[in-house]
C-alpha cells in the first residue's frame, strides 16, 4: 500500500502540474503532504518506541523532519543560495548592458537562421557539460542564449528542450553522477571501464540530439516565417530613460572578464557554485553599482525572480523529503521488482533501458542506483544476465536524459527558472524527445554488444 501511495503521489502531482490545475509550487507541497499524512497514519511503523506498531502521533511529528531534513529542504539549501546569487549576478550584468554587444556579435556569427541557432545551442550545451554538472551547464548556456531567442521570437521551450537533451546525453560520461553511482552500486571499481562499451551509443545519442535540434530549428523557422511572412531580424530594443541610466558601457571589458572568471571558477575551482556566485555578485555590484542605494535597488529589481525560483526549489525539497522519509520510494522500488515476471529475466537490460528515462520522474538517482539497480541486477544474474549489462542500460536514460525533466532534481528547476518556462510545458516538450534519444542509444548499445540480451 505504501508503494501505491508513492506512485499515486507522483502521478497525481505530475498530472496536476502538466494540466495546469495547480502551480508546481502548490502541487509539490500539497500532494506529498496529504499522502505523507496518510502514510504516517496507516502504513509507517515506529520501530523505536513500538516495533511493528503504527504510532500516528510520533510519525506525524517526524513529517516535519522529513521536509526540513537532509533528504528534504536540507538537500537543496545550497542550490537555493546559488539560485539567489546567480540571478543577482547575471541580473546586474544585464542591467549594466553587458550582454547587448555580445548578442550583436552572436547574431553576426550565426545570423538569424533558427536552424543554425538551434544546432549551436546543442553544441554549446554539449561542450559546457563536459564537466558533468547540470547546474553549471544551465547557468552558462541559458543566460547567454535566452536574449538571442527572445530577440528572434524563438520559443523558450525550444531553448530549454535542446539544452536539456544535449546535457542529458553528455551526463552519461564516466565522471557524471549516474555512471559513477551505477558503477559503485554494482561493485565496478573503474567507472571509465564500465562506461566504455556505451561510448558508441552515446555518440549515436549526440547525433540524434543534433538531428532533433535541426528539426526544432526548422519548425521555429517555419513558424516565424508563417507568422511574419519573413524571418525576424534582430532590432535592438529601445531602452527607457531609467534603463539607460543603468548602463555601464565603460565597464564592458571588466564585466566580460567577470563572466569568464565565474565560468572558469565553476568549472575548475572546486568551489561550490553557491560560493562562486556569492563572490562574483559582490564583485559585480562593487564594480557597477557601488552606491548603497543603487545596489539595493538592483536587489529589489530582481527579488521577484529570486523568490519564484527558490520557492519552487524548496517545494521540490519538501516533495523529495517526504517521499524518502516515509519510505514510499523504497516501497516503489520493491514493487517494481516484484511485478517483473521470471520469464522476462533475460530481458532485464532491455526492460531497464526502455523505462530508464521515465523512471527519472519516479526515483532520484541515489534511490534508483543504490536501491533499485542492485536488486534488478541481482535478479537478472539469476537468469544468467550480467549485472553490468543492466547498469549500462540504466545509465542510458535514468537521471541522464531524465535529469533535466525530473521534479526530483534541483537542476530541472534551475533550467526552467532561467528559461522562464513552466515545468509542465517543459516536460511535455522534452520528455518524448528525451525518451526517443534514450531508445536510440539503447538500440545501438544492443547492436554493439554493450548491452547483451
Amino acid at each position: 500500500m505504501l508503494a501505491f501511495l508513492g506512485f499515486l503521489t507522483v502521478v497525481l502531482m505530475l498530472a496536476l502540474i502538466m494540466t495546469k490545475k495547480l502551480s508546481p509550487l502548490v502541487a509539490l507541497i500539497a500532494v506529498p503532504i496529504v499522502t505523507g499524512i496518510i502514510s504516517c497514519g496507516f502504513f509507517v511503523t515506529d520501530p523505536e518506541n513500538a516495533p511493528g506498531v503504527i504510532n500516528f502521533l510520533a510519525n506525524f511529528k517526524k513529517l516535519g523532519g522529513f521536509i526540513t531534513g537532509a533528504s528534504g529542504i536540507g538537500s537543496v539549501a545550497a542550490t537555493g543560495v546559488m539560485f539567489i546569487f546567480s540571478i543577482l549576478f547575471f541580473g546586474i550584468l544585464t542591467d549594466a548592458g553587458t550582454f547587448r554587444p555580445i548578442i550583436k556579435k552572436i547574431l553576426s556569427a550565426v545570423g538569424t537562421d533558427p536552424v543554425k541557432i538551434a544546432v549551436g545551442t546543442a553544441l554549446l550545451a554539449a561542450i559546457v557539460h563536459l564537466d558533468g554538472s547540470g547546474a553549471v551547464t544551465f547557468l552558462i548556456c541559458i543566460p547567454a542564449l535566452l536574449p538571442l531567442y527572445d530577440a528572434l521570437g524563438m520559443r523558450r521551450t525550444t531553448l530549454a528542450c535542446i539544452v536539456a537533451l544535449s546535457a542529458g546525453t553528455m551526463n552519461i560520461l564516466p565522471w557524471g553522477g549516474p555512471t559513477i553511482r551505477a558503477a559503485t552500486a554494482l561493485g565496478e571499481t573503474n567507472a571509465a571501464s564500465f562506461f566504455m562499451p556505451d561510448l558508441p551509443a552515446v555518440i549515436a545519442g549526440l547525433v540524434c540530439v543534433f538531428v532533433i535540434a535541426v528539426m526544432l530549428g526548422r519548425a521555429e523557422k517555419k513558424r516565424l516565417s508563417t507568422a511574419t511572412g519573413a524571418l525576424a531580424t534582430y532590432v535592438e530594443p529601445e531602452l527607457s530613460e531609467d534603463e539607460k541610466k543603468l548602463l555601464r558601457p565603460q565597464n564592458f571589458v571588466i564585466n566580460v572578464i567577470l563572466i569568464i572568471a565565474a565560468i572558469l571558477c565553476l568549472l575548475f575551482s572546486g568551489f561550490a557554485p553557491a560560493v562562486v556566485f556569492m563572490v562574483f555578485y559582490v564583485l559585480a555590484t562593487l564594480i557597477n553599482y557601488p552606491k548603497v542605494a543603487d545596489s539595493k535597488a538592483r536587489v529589489d529589481a530582481h527579488a521577484k525572480s529570486c523568490l519564484m525560483m527558490c520557492s519552487v526549489l524548496f517545494a521540490a525539497g519538501c516533495f523529495t523529503g517526504i517521499m524518502k522519509g516515509t519510505g514510499m520510494i523504497t516501497a516503489m522500488s520493491e514493487a517494481l521488482v516484484s511485478i517483473i515476471p521470471a520469464a522476462l529475466g533475460r530481458f532485464f537490460p532491455l526492460i531497464v533501458g526502455v523505462i530508464s528515462t521515465p523512471a527519472s520522474l519516479l526515483f532520484d538517482p541515489d534511490s534508483f542506483y543504490y536501491g533499485v539497480l542492485p536488486v534488478l541486477a541481482e535478479t537478472a544474474q539469476g537468469f544468467g544476465v550480467a549485472a553490468a549489462d543492466v547498469g549500462r542500460a540504466a545509465i542510458l536514460g535514468q537521471m541522464t536524459l531524465g535529469f533535466p525533466i525530473s521534479p526530483l532534481t534541483a537542476s530541472t528547476f534551475l533550467l526552467i527558472g532561467l528559461s522562464g518556462v513552466e515545468l509542465g510545458d517543459h516536460q511535455k516538450r522534452t520528455l518524448p524527445l528525451a525518451w526517443l534519444v534514450s531508445i536510440v542509444m539503447l538500440v545501438v548499445a544492443i547492436i554493439t554488444g554493450a548491452v547483451a540480451i
